[in-house]
């Protein structure tokens, strides 16, 4: 950005911003010294699986709300209007299906890696493929979340870029390790409450400086930022009701349902119904952030739209949010380090869980198994040095993020597509196909994984995946525009063949790997000799298909789905005493009562 453009900070705005680290950086310190001061990996891993439904569902939220989501949304809004809002609807399925499917049967097998699960269902080889494969994912996204607010940073103030990437890293790493999953739940709790502060900062000064409510909606308006519901069941269109609505459900389980950064906060917490109850308060919150976001980018059109060359229209569209705030909040010391401290926050959150949730797979997955009579002094100091590693690799993938082209937003969201997709299949048929078994888990997997890669690699190199934006006007009259769309789709021909094919809206990705994997897996299952009802480890299998097919003989149904119900959730002695085992030996002792 032209240096004449960029904005400084005031000595206030350092000091909140230095205020969030010094606040995260004592969460840390305190729960490393209380309690059991970190000292065994259930502690350290699972908070001692003790913490209520309230810290939980917030923790739920900062985890998915990150800077990438704060910064990629209000870009998205103003280049393309509010279509994207629609993808709200994709909340009800997206939290529903986990709260009532999902944690009932991860948390009644009293594991701690959401991947646990692969091995007692299928095999250790399909376990250690979901493990790998969400370590690499991972890893790729934590260096976005740590690069996008770095750079916007940098880009609107000059703030040194790099000095910013290794705060954030830095900070993360170290309260992460002395404080454990406790240390990032009660620090999810504080950054949240941040990020809300920040957002409505922005809104609130915003409205006020471009003429009121009033105003801004009728430049949005005349703008044609509104979109109405677009039916259009085309799935290379890159944004429609189906896209988002739809494609966004499954999108939303492989956030919510497999991924373990998530799954280990249902986990953490001290019953099965406190961890559905954070579920359910998470909706709430996620409709309230993603209207502040929408709403954020409305305003920001309102503001600059009828320029003729708008300051922001020259840089990158994720740097013109932070410019935007930059310019509302100017004069009004503080507020703009309390936005800085709002998208660092969701950085932070985001990046804490990721080293926590990544530590715990390595540990539990890759090394446990392979290590069964280390202590639990090594075990635990080893999980703590794994927080550290992945704090240093996530700085080095910082360095590799800028080469992307794409905005942050479907950056990530194809990331999350293209490798949490397939692990979602897994999970998906694992619980709902008693008959599919090992072979066809793990050919599922790497079909997908190769099919989606193909497609999404494809859209990078050919750069079909964007959409143009709407006319920065704002008075382009709403039919004057919709004729110009109209005119825009006779002219421009559609992509063909292979090109079609890598058009593919980045929202259906998850769908698609997800849906491979489960056709491919109970194809590959049925040709290589499905599992029967005893070769199924029970509580495994969530028992949907007999209540679906309740019309057929008992003898067909039970030779095509397994009809043993769900275990029981453990009373507290139960509990305290298979914490002492293996999540494997707890697992078989819990379905053999249910059993009997």
């Amino acid at each position: 950005m032209d240096a004449s453009l960029q904005k400084r900070f005031a000595p206030l705005d350092y000091g909140i911003f230095s205020l969030l680290l010094a606040a995260s950086l004592a969460i840390g310190l305190y729960h490393a010294l209380a309690g059991g001061r970190q000292r065994t990996t259930q502690e350290f891993l699972m908070a001692d699986r003790s913490m209520s439904c309230l810290p939980v569902s917030l923790s739920l939220i900062a985890s998915f709300q990150s800077a990438v989501a704060i910064i990629g949304v209000p870009g998205e809004v103003y280049a393309h209007g509010t279509q994207y809002w629609f993808l709200g609807c994709s909340y009800f399925l997206g939290l529903l299906i986990p709260a009532h499917i999902f944690i009932p049967v991860l948390y009644r097998l009293r594991i701690t890696s959401a991947y646990q699960y692969l091995e007692l269902r299928f095999s250790r080889a399909v376990r250690i493929c979901g493990t790998v494969t969400f370590i690499f994912q991972t890893v790729v996204y934590m260096g976005l979340c740590v690069y996008t607010p770095a750079f916007a940073l940098n880009a609107v103030t000059g703030f040194e870029i790099w000095g910013a990437v290794l705060a954030i890293g830095l900070v993360c790493m170290i309260y992460t390790t002395i404080g454990g999953l406790k240390a990032v739940i009660w620090t999810d709790v504080f950054q949240t409450a941040v990020m809300f502060a920040g957002q409505l900062a922005v809104i609130v000064v915003g409205v006020q400086k471009t003429g009121g409510v009033m105003e801004v909606g009728r430049k949005v308006w005349e703008g044609n930022r509104i979109a109405g519901i677009d039916l259009n069941p085309d799935p290379t269109e890159r944004h429609t009701f189906w896209t988002l609505g739809v494609g966004g459900v499954f999108l939303m389980l492989s956030l919510y349902g497999s991924n373990q950064s998530q799954v280990q906060r249902y986990l953490s917490a001290k019953s099965e119904r406190e961890a559905v109850r954070s579920v359910y308060m998470v909706f709430p919150a996620l409709q309230l952030s993603l209207a502040l976001s929408c709403v954020m980018g409305l305003v920001m059109f309102a503001r600059y739209c009828g320029e003729e060359s708008p300051p922001l229209a020259s840089s990158n569209r994720d740097a013109m949010v932070m410019y935007f705030v930059m310019d509302m909040l100017e004069g009004l010391p503080g507020l703009p380090g309390l936005f800085v401290a709002c998208l660092f926050s969701a950085a932070l959150s985001s990046i804490s869980s990721s080293f926590n949730s990544l530590a715990t797979v390595t540990m539990e997955d890759l090394i446990k198994p392979r290590f069964p009579a280390m202590t639990e002094a090594r075990a635990t100091l080893l999980s703590k040095g794994l927080a550290v590693f992945y704090g240093l690799l996530c700085l080095a993938m910082a360095f590799l993020t800028h080469l992307m082209g794409d905005s942050v937003l479907q950056v990530a969201l194809k990331i999350f597509g293209m490798v949490g997709g397939p692990v979602l299949g897994l999970f998906c048929l694992g619980m709902f196909f008693p008959w599919a078994n090992s072979t066809g888990a793990l050919a599922g997997l790497g079909s997908a994984l190769a099919l989606v890669c193909w497609v999404g690699v494809g859209s990078i190199v050919t750069r079909v995946s964007g959409a143009k934006p709407l006319p920065p006007s704002c008075r382009a009259a709403n039919t004057t525009f919709n004729l110009q769309g109209a005119l825009w789709n006779i002219t421009v021909s559609r992509p063909s063949g292979l090109q079609r094919f890598y058009s593919l809206s980045y929202m259906w990705y998850s769908a698609f790997s997800c849906l491979t994997v489960v056709f491919v897996g109970l194809f590959i299952s049925f040709l290589s000799g499905p599992l029967k009802e005893e070769d199924v480890t029970p509580g495994t299998v969530y028992p949907c298909l007999g209540k679906l097919l309740c019309f057929l003989p008992e003898r067909l149904k039970k030779k095509l789905c397994c009809v043993t119900p769900l275990g029981h959730s453990l009373s507290a002695p139960q509990k305290e005493s298979e914490d002492r085992e293996s999540p494997e030996a707890q697992t078989l002792l819990v379905e053999d009562e249910t059993n009997v």
